[in-house]
C-alpha cells in the first residue's frame, strides 16, 4: 500500500519542486538588475496582485478529478473553465485600464510613479495568463485522474526549462525586467498548456464506470465559487501583509525579504499540496495507511527544511545561488525560521481540504479561507499600530492564516459522515 502511494506522489511532489525552482529563477534574474531591493519589493507588489486571479483557478485540477468522470461532464467541466476564466479576468482589467483601478492599487501598496506604471503593464501583459492556467490545470487534472502523475511531471520540467531559458535570454539581451519576466512566464505557459492538452489527448484513459453523466453547470458552479473564494483568500495574503509592510521603515528591504522567504519556503511547501491529489484520488482506501504515509513525508520534508535554515547552505543557496544581495538574504533566512512550522500546519489543513473536496462540501474551504484572510488582516493592522511590521512578524502573520484556515477547515469536516459510498465506486 505505501509502495502504490508513494509512486503516485513522488511525481507529484517533483511537480512542485519544479514549479517552485522557476520562482527562485525569477527572483535570482531579478536580482542581477541594478537596484535589486527596488527592482524585488516592486515585482513582488506586481505578482501578488496578480495572482489574485490566477489563484482561483489553483483547486481547477481537484474539480477536474472529482467531476470530470464522463465524457459530457468533461466538455462541460471545459466550458465552465473557460467561462471561468473570462470572468476572473474582469477585476484585473479593471486594476490595469482604468483610473480608478490604477489608483486604488496606487493606495493600497503605497507607491507612486513610475513604480506604479511598471506594476499596472505587468498586469497588462499577463492577462493571457489566465486562461492559459485555467486550460493547464484542467488538463493536469485529467492525467491525475488517470494516474499520469509522471506525465504531469515531465510537463512541468518543460515549464521550467522554458522559463530558464527565456529569463536568461532576456537578461543576456538587455531587457528591462518588466519584458524578461512577461516574456519568460507567457512562453513558459503556453508551452505547458498545448503539451498537456497533448498528452491529455494521447495518454488520458476515462474511468471504466463513468461518472456524473447528468452533472450540470449549477453544480460545477456550486463546487467551483467555495473552491475559487479558498484560494482568492489565500492569494490576498501576501498583498495585505505587502501592504502594511510597505508603511514601515525600510519597506524595500523588508518586502523584498518576504518575497524571497515566501517563495523559497514553497520549495516545501508546494510538494505538501499535492496531498490534496492524494486524498481525492485514494479516498475510498483506508484511513491509517493513508495517515502514516502522510506523516512520514511531512516528517521529512521539516526535518530538511530545519536543516537548510539551520545551516550555512540557506544563505549560500539565497546570495550566492540565486544572487539575492546579502542584508536581503540575511534577512529571508530569519523569516524561514518562522516558516519551518509551516509543513505540519499545511498539511492538516490539505487533509481536512481532501475530505471535504470528496464530499463535495466545499463550502468549508472558502469558509476557511475567509477567516484566514480576516485573520491575517486584523494581525497585520493591529502590528502595525503597534509599530511592529517587520519581516519576522510578517511570517507569524502568514503562518497564523494557515493555522486558522486548519481549524475551519477541521471543524467543517467534523460534521461530515465517516463514509460516502459514491467514492466506492471503481
Amino acid at each position: 500500500m505505501q509502495r502504490k502511494y508513494w509512486r503516485f506522489y513522488w511525481p507529484l511532489a517533483v511537480t512542485g519542486l519544479v514549479l517552485l525552482l522557476s520562482r527562485q529563477v525569477q527572483n535570482g534574474v531579478l536580482a542581477s538588475y541594478e537596484g535589486a531591493e527596488r527592482v524585488l519589493s516592486t515585482f513582488a507588489v506586481a505578482s501578488s496582485t496578480f495572482s489574485l486571479s490566477g489563484a482561483m483557478l489553483v483547486f481547477v485540477p481537484q474539480m477536474a478529478n472529482v467531476l470530470a468522470r464522463s465524457d459530457r461532464a468533461r466538455r462541460r467541466c471545459l466550458r465552465f473553465i473557460v467561462a471561468a476564466c473570462a470572468a476572473i479576468s474582469l477585476p484585473m482589467v479593471l486594476a490595469a485600464f482604468t483610473a480608478p483601478g490604477r489608483a486604488v492599487l496606487g493606495w493600497a501598496f503605497d507607491i507612486t510613479e513610475p513604480r506604479l506604471t511598471v506594476v499596472v503593464t505587468y498586469i497588462r501583459c499577463a492577462l493571457p495568463l489566465i486562461l492559459i492556467h485555467g486550460l493547464r490545470h484542467y488538463f493536469t487534472g485529467l492525467l491525475v485522474q488517470a494516474r499520469r502523475t509522471g506525465t504531469v511531471t515531465v510537463l512541468n520540467v518543460t515549464d521550467l526549462t522554458v522559463m530558464v531559458a527565456a529569463l536568461l535570454v532576456g537578461r543576456g539581451l538587455g531587457w528591462s525586467p518588466l519584458r524578461t519576466l512577461v516574456v519568460a512566464q507567457l512562453l513558459a505557459g503556453s508551452a505547458h498548456m498545448v503539451l498537456a492538452g497533448a498528452l491529455c489527448a494521447l495518454r488520458y484513459r476515462p474511468p471504466r464506470r463513468p461518472q456524473h453523466a447528468d452533472l450540470t453547470y449549477g453544480e460545477l458552479l456550486r463546487f467551483f465559487c467555495p473552491m475559487a473564494a479558498t484560494s482568492l483568500m489565500f492569494a490576498f495574503s501576501r498583498p495585505v501583509i505587502y501592504a502594511f509592510v510597505r508603511r514601515s521603515p525600510d519597506a524595500d528591504a523588508t518586502v523584498a525579504a518576504l518575497r524571497v522567504a515566501f517563495d523559497f519556503a514553497m520549495i516545501f511547501h508546494s510538494p505538501l499540496n499535492q496531498f490534496r491529489h492524494f486524498f481525492v484520488t485514494f479516498a475510498a482506501d483506508e484511513t491509517a495507511p493513508k495517515r502514516r504515509f502522510t506523516i512520514r513525508v511531512v516528517a521529512f520534508v521539516t526535518v530538511v527544511m530545519v536543516f537548510v535554515v539551520a545551516t550555512p547552505l540557506c544563505v549560500l543557496i539565497l546570495h550566492e545561488l540565486i544572487g539575492v544581495p546579502s542584508n536581503v538574504a540575511g534577512l529571508a533566512r530569519q523569516t524561514l525560521w518562522v516558516m519551518c512550522l509551516v509543513p505540519l500546519i499545511v498539511t492538516t489543513r490539505n487533509a481536512f481540504h481532501g475530505r471535504l473536496l470528496n464530499h463535495r462540501r466545499t463550502i468549508g474551504m472558502a469558509a476557511g479561507g475567509v477567516c484566514r484572510a480576516a485573520a491575517i488582516y486584523l494581525a497585520s493592522w493591529s502590528l502595525h499600530r503597534l509599530g511592529a511590521v517587520d519581516h519576522m512578524t510578517g511570517a507569524g502573520v502568514l503562518l497564523l492564516g494557515f493555522a486558522v484556515e486548519a481549524a475551519v477547515a477541521a471543524g467543517f469536516s467534523a460534521f461530515l459522515p465517516s463514509r460516502n459510498p459514491a467514492l466506492e465506486q471503481p
